[in-house]
């Protein structure tokens, strides 16, 4: 069965299934109409719309040349399905840009790089560490995805000698950032939904979305709901005993009043039963006045979940009995309530304000 590494690099438009070790499908010929509904560069939709396609068809082959002509605000560009290796970058001056991926399947697009927090600098200085790792960054107000993989394929089993094991697909930090029938691979810290200063309140909004990995893979600071997604945990063979990791990591600023909401998801295992944990709190170096946050609500938690003790502790001095940390109608073997302190629930009262009305204010992604 194919690392995720080795279905990564095979083009996802010539028939690649990419996720969880699938195996290739037969290649078939590249599609004659690479963006699908949404114009070619001879029937432009509009002006701020950019094509790329790595057989040659676009005004681009790589996303990174079309990020770079993708000067001003609104922009779009259109992905015909491929696997666009590199790093990638969206910086504040690209406010509202929009990935499109052409098919309408994530499997079919993928932005994809591979390295980790341990991976040394070209220039001898040090490694790249977690925020360094990053496949993507994306910095820009009013980012929006769809349909679009984003991954990372830095593999421990590849690495022994690292200690820094992070390796992010995407970092976050954008105010009014929305991701809809996205895939996010990885292993440790895949998903970092953050903000770009200790201060800004940066929302985020997943929808239809798909994220997997081992340790902490969903984290950061921002204020980030998650509606109707998949998190996968993966097994592990590096280690031999529970817990193989965490699924959520929020590292919620103090003076921020909402972290991260999940609703009307589920979670599902590649491991053992009861070998992941549902939460810890971060508190990082940075900000020791931080009070993580976490709502999960409405949602399936699968066996692999540990029902007992979901939550743990990641730094000495802040337990996550002191975060804010609740749930609230959840189901699934993950969910049962077997010792209730180890399972802080919402009343019906205080749950009518876990909403994303209440998370998002004046934004309405989800309309």
């Amino acid at each position: 069965m194919p690392s995720r590494r080795s279905a990564l690099t095979l083009f996802a438009g010539a028939g690649a299934a990419l996720a969880l070790g699938a195996p290739a499908a037969h290649a078939r010929p590249a599609h004659p109409r690479p963006f699908g509904r949404f114009g070619s560069p001879s029937r432009r939709l509009d002006a701020l719309t950019l094509y790329v396609d790595p057989h040659g068809r676009g005004d681009h082959t790589d996303v990174r040349s079309a990020l770079d002509a993708a000067t001003g605000t609104g922009r779009t560009l259109v992905l015909a399905p491929g696997t666009y290796r590199g790093k990638l970058s969206v910086p504040a001056d690209r406010a509202g840009l929009t990935l499109i991926g052409a098919s309408g399947d994530p499997r079919d697009t993928v932005v994809v790089h591979g390295d980790a927090a341990g991976t040394p600098k070209p220039d001898g200085s040090g490694t790249l560490g977690t925020s360094g790792s990053a496949s993507v960054t994306v910095q820009a107000a009013g980012f929006t995805a769809r349909d679009v993989t984003f991954a990372n394929d830095w593999l421990r089993s590849d690495n022994p000698e690292y200690t820094g094991t992070q390796a992010v697909a995407i970092k976050v930090q954008g105010d009014r950032s929305a991701f809809y029938g996205c895939r996010f691979l990885g292993h440790q810290d895949t998903l970092y939904a953050d903000t770009l200063t200790l201060t800004a309140f940066a929302r985020q909004y997943y929808r239809d979305c798909y994220v997997e990995g081992d340790v902490d893979f969903v984290f950061g600071r921002a204020t980030a709901v998650y509606d109707r997604c998949h998190f996968r945990t993966l097994t592990r063979t590096d280690l031999a005993s529970a817990p193989y990791g965490f699924v959520f990591a929020p590292s919620t600023a103090g003076a921020n009043p909402r972290g991260y909401l999940v609703r009307r998801s589920r979670i599902t295992s590649a491991a053992p039963d009861a070998y992941y944990k549902l939460a810890r709190p971060w508190v990082p170096s940075s900000d020791l006045t931080a009070h993580p946050m976490l709502t999960v609500r409405d949602s399936h938690l699968g066996a692999g979940i540990d029902a007992v003790a979901p939550y743990g502790t990641m730094s000495a001095g802040f337990p996550w009995q002191d975060q804010r940390f609740a749930e609230h109608r959840n189901t699934g073997p993950g969910a049962r309530i077997t010792v209730p302190g180890n399972r802080p629930q919402l009343t019906a009262p205080v749950a009518r304000a876990h909403t994303p009305a209440g998370w998002l204010g004046d934004w309405h992604p989800y309309a």
